[in-house]
């Protein structure tokens, strides 16, 4: 990725989850020392985010450390650090209303304006933050640039949306080097089993329904996680302090076009039922990723095909 970067130490927090487990294993691949975080919270089974890290624990160059960045000493896990790709958060967007809000208050926004306070006092290269399209809300299925209105459609995006204006506000009173990486529906191996394309596969492969929300006609930039991980490591190199960036895939597609897909990579067609629409979904998201390229240079190098089969291939070799 560039010696200029090669043998530095980087925290990556949230390590345990679908992209942060791959970007740990990247960064150990282009020799980084890495300290990863994780609280480990039961969104979903433990036991997935358990086998996330299988393959970093016992590395020579990785060390663990379960930690909440909302409540302990977030101190001596900088403590040496030049780099920090802040993937740790509370996602979803369904299960972001009512009651469950104060989560997503304390693990996105509460644990970032930790994180950042503390960053104060550590000599860091750059901070990268893993953000989310969500912050803009409904788009009309227009490509959306970094500086178009941000309009959330549910409390997660709202959460996100804060935690960027922390960024910046840190960046600005500070001059911590903050950057804000803008991801459009990532997908891959390793992918939570609340989200669509896990949920799908599963199901094909099972042989039972899958039950998709909407007509299926709503659409979605796709993002494979190499790709966004890639992104991660050029923000770290070319980002600019106080910069926001879009990350998308370049595979803008409909549920449907994606099941269509799906029943290529998996060889046999799915049952669908359509049910109604959920509270905080967005009919389309799109982004213009031009600024990304120019300044980041970032290119998307997966499609949406060659996503879905790999993500297949995987859950196939984890079902029980």
């Amino acid at each position: 990725m560039g010696a200029d970067l090669a043998g530095r130490r980087c925290l990556v927090t949230g390590v345990a989850g679908f992209i942060g487990s791959h970007l740990a294993e990247r960064l150990l691949a282009e020799g980084y020392d890495v300290l990863g975080v994780d609280c480990l919270r039961d969104y979903y089974p433990r036991s997935f985010k358990e086998r996330n890290l299988a393959g970093l624990l016992g590395h020579p160059r990785f060390a663990f450390r379960e930690a909440d960045l909302a409540r302990d000493d977030l101190t001596p896990i900088l403590g040496g650090a030049n780099l920090v790709f802040h993937q740790a958060a509370q996602p979803g967007v369904r299960a972001s209303w009512g009651r469950e809000f104060d989560t997503y208050l304390n693990d996105n926004i509460r644990a970032t304006q930790r994180l950042l306070e503390a960053a104060k006092t550590a000599r860091l290269d750059k901070i990268v933050y893993a953000s989310s399209s969500s912050v803009h809300g409904e788009t009309a299925g227009l490509a959306v640039k970094e500086t178009d209105p941000t309009a959330p459609h549910s409390p997660y995006g709202v959460s996100k949306l804060a935690a960027e204006h922390l960024c910046r506000l840190y960046q600005a009173n500070f001059g911590l080097p903050t950057v804000c990486l803008r991801y459009l529906t990532a997908y891959g191996p390793r992918q939570r089993p609340d989200q669509a394309f896990h949920r799908f596969i599963y199901a094909i492969l099972q042989g039972q329904a899958i039950h998709v929300y909407g007509d299926g006609e709503q659409s979605r930039d796709f993002t494979y996680v190499a790709d966004v991980v890639e992104a991660n490591l050029l923000a770290a190199r070319h980002g600019k302090p106080g910069a926001v960036y879009n990350v998308g895939g370049g595979s803008a597609a409909t549920v449907n076009e994606v099941l269509r897909l799906l029943a290529e990579v998996c060889g046999r067609p799915p049952e669908v039922i359509y049910e109604g629409t959920q509270n905080g979904d967005v009919r389309h998201t799109r982004a213009d990723c031009s600024l990304a390229q120019a300044e980041l240079g970032f290119r998307p190098r997966y499609s949406l095909a060659t996503g879905l089969a790999a993500e297949a291939a995987w859950l196939r070799e984890v079902l029980p």
